[in-house]
């Protein structure tokens, strides 16, 4: 096998080593090939193919046992949400699944906001939302969106569901720039939103969680078709 070229060698490695265990090659559970077969296969020197390893075992596909190997780690029965970008970029199947998490967990923040949030949040939502309609172009508008969901999450007083905002949003950054449709138009986007910052502000749960449903439904369905 003709060598990987030298200045990318252990980008390039990585990533195919990655892909062949997304893509079964390596399941979970089994044993790679010694390191000696391994550098050979692929062209590249023992201390390249560690690196390489390193990466693997610090993104959690991978797991070594002191005297006996190095493994393919079961990542969908161990691992955690920090997977979910590099996932994606491999199959953007896991979209759909994200999206679907995405509107149970966004109805519940904004459920949530209605019932905790103070004056403060209130002012705070108040001027995200006027920056979603301000903002020139889809990406700046996505942008300023995504800002209006991370205030949410705070006014709910909880930081975890700030964390998993941010996951979600992470978990479909590899792929956002194919998922701008919905804010080409600001005033579009604005008037989608709106409804969820004037329940919350209003105090009102249902409808607030009502609103986030309707929001994140509609702008699920734009993003998957312009996916597809």
């Amino acid at each position: 096998m003709e060598a990987l070229p030298r200045e990318t060698v252990v980008d390039v490695l990585e990533n195919q080593l990655r892909e062949e265990i997304l893509t079964g090659r390596y399941p979970a559970g089994d044993y790679l090939p010694t390191e000696r077969r391994l550098a050979e296969r692929y062209g590249v020197n023992r201390t390249t193919l560690k690196h390489a390893y390193g990466r693997l075992l610090q993104a959690g596909l991978l797991e070594t046992r002191h005297g006996v190997g190095t493994r393919v780690r079961d990542y969908l029965r161990l691992g955690g949400a920090d997977l979910l970008p590099m996932l994606v970029r491999h199959s953007p199947d896991w979209i759909g699944e994200i999206f679907e998490v995405r509107r149970s967990i966004g109805a519940l923040i904004a459920e949530r906001a209605a019932a905790r949030a103070g004056r403060e949040q209130h002012g705070e939502l108040r001027e995200l939302l006027a920056a979603v309609r301000a903002a020139e172009g889809g990406d700046a508008v996505q942008l300023a969106d995504i800002e209006v969901h991370r205030a949410l999450a705070r006014a709910t007083g909880n930081r975890v569901y700030g964390l998993l905002t941010n996951t979600l949003f992470h978990a479909y950054l590899p792929v956002r720039s194919a998922l701008v449709r919905p804010f080409t138009d600001p005033e579009a986007a604005h008037d989608r939103l709106a409804p969820v910052v004037e329940a919350v502000v209003a105090g009102e749960r249902d409808a607030a969680r009502a609103a986030a449903e309707s929001y994140l439904t509609a702008t699920e369905r734009i993003m998957l078709e312009e996916l597809a």
